[in-house]
């Protein structure tokens, strides 16, 4: 098992390295430039897209219910646990490389989520789908090229599911109500199963009222909290901040229980688990956002570059300021035990329950949500082998079979003698699939931002000065 755990390791290394930083910071950055700062020009009008009654079209879901849909699986325990992890293995300074990734991350999500809009179709049960595996297929010239990279992300998005939207939630909310009430692993995977099984049967319109209705409260539950410690805690806010900052560009010098961070780790696992929480440039998000009632691509491509901006600016700075402002990261603690710590020294037991309760929210919507990516990925595959509903329904059955199963594994480790090796190899394979899912789509948004740039010119009337605006 040792072997497994450094070949996993020396994997996450590769994939991870600084050709890996290079390529999604890269990218965030060159469709920033190329789409002229739209995220900041116009988030206003973004969120005034919301006050009218809306121009929708063809779909499954609200527009709303869409973005509420990807933000309830970026929401997760990347923002407890990811956070956290971060912060253990990079220091301080891995919290300004998160922003830095959610910043640029909004222009690339806007990209990939209009081209994913722009290149749906309808499956055989009449539901839409869309994603990368459909613009990578459908934007390239080369058809054959296209295809490869769309089974290539659709591949890796089946493996992913079982990582990033299984596993690792499961673990994560298994350790929280283990450390805080005491509840058996296998307990929660099981009862956690059941529920999960009764909502994947609605579909993506039960997963989006389910969505709609928990993720807001959640989210404003937990600002709440966490705004509480900072209040009690704001004297040390300023110096926090400033250490965050500071660490990013000259890293962390050893201190109680933390061992110290260079500028490359803050960087290292800022962006990785920025990328964790967020999903920017993953192309998983553009796969809910293909079902959005809407009545044009680029619409729709708005509401969904708020998912970075209110998952990692706003939600995991709430995570990561009450970490550093007191002092918890020094602690050598790590993941969600690090941010129940964190909490707990401010408002005492509170905390844990609050912490707690918060990652059980925020690791079922997300296992929710990534059930129907890999559902999404499936049925892509199962496009290129057969029409066939018959099947199609098969492959679907023997998925979430599986997926299920899966939730029960990531839940049942915490019951294990050598827990903490288990939850490591668990998020480094969560880090490695997360990589490889991103490797082509990010290919795809490279070459094939020209067609997004049209129909921004096309959704504001307004000819090439449609950028300028």
């Amino acid at each position: 098992m040792a072997d497994l755990h450094n070949l996993l390791v020396t994997i996450d290394e590769v994939v991870w390295g600084p050709a890996m930083m290079f390529l999604l910071i890269g990218t965030g950055i060159y469709l920033t430039i190329r789409l002229r700062g739209l995220q900041v020009r116009k988030l206003v009008y973004t969120l005034r897209l919301f006050q009218g009654p809306g121009a929708e079209g063809k779909g499954d879901i609200s527009p709303f219910k869409a973005l509420m849909t990807t933000i309830s699986g970026t929401i997760g325990t990347g923002n407890i646990a990811g956070v956290a992890t971060a912060i253990s293995l990079g220091g301080p300074g891995a919290l300004f490389w998160m922003w830095i990734t959610a910043l640029v991350g909004m222009a690339t999500k806007f990209v990939e989520c209009t081209l994913s809009l722009h290149f749906r179709d309808e499956l055989p049960d009449g539901t839409m789908i869309g994603g990368p595996f459909y613009y990578l297929e459908k934007g390239f010239r080369r058809r054959k090229i296209g295809v490869f990279l769309g089974m290539l992300f659709a591949f890796f998005g089946v493996l992913s599911s079982f990582g990033i939207g299984n596993m690792t939630q499961a673990n994560s909310m298994s350790i929280a109500l283990n450390d805080t009430f005491n509840v058996p692993g296998v307990v929660t995977g099981l009862v956690l199963a059941v529920v999960v099984g009764v909502v994947v049967i609605g579909g993506i319109k039960r997963l989006g009222d389910v969505a709609g209705s928990l993720v807001p409260f959640m989210a404003i539950i937990y600002i709440l909290i966490a705004l509480l410690v900072l209040v009690l805690n704001i004297r040390e806010l300023p110096d926090a901040l400033l250490l965050i900052i500071r660490s990013a560009f000259t890293g962390t010098a050893a201190a109680g229980g933390f061992t110290g961070a260079a500028v490359a780790s803050a960087m290292r696992f800022g962006i990785a688990r920025g990328i964790f929480s967020n999903e920017a440039g993953l192309g998983s998000a553009p796969m809910a956002h293909a079902t959005a009632r809407t009545s044009h691509s680029v619409r729709q491509g708005l509401v969904a570059m708020l998912g970075p901006f209110i998952d990692t600016i706003v939600m995991c700075s709430m995570t990561g300021l009450v970490i550093v402002s007191t002092g918890a990261w020094e602690t050598g603690k790590t993941s969600t035990s690090l941010s129940i710590h964190a909490f707990n020294s401010q408002i005492g037991f509170a905390g844990d329950v609050i912490v707690t309760l918060g990652m059980v929210m925020f690791a079922f919507t997300t296992i929710l949500t990534w059930s129907f990516y890999g559902k999404q990925c499936i049925s892509y595959f199962v496009e290129k082998v057969s029409k066939g509903i018959g099947l199609y329904r098969s492959f679907l059955r023997l998925y979430y079979s599986v997926f299920l199963v899966g939730i029960v594994v990531g839940a049942g480790v915490v019951d294990l003698p050598q827990a903490v090796q288990y939850l490591d190899r668990i998020w480094l394979f969560s880090d490695i699939t997360n990589a490889l899912m991103a490797i082509p789509n990010l290919v795809g948004l490279i070459f094939l931002n020209k067609i997004v740039l049209d129909l921004v010119r096309d959704y504001f009337g307004k000819g090439k000065t449609a950028l300028n605006v």
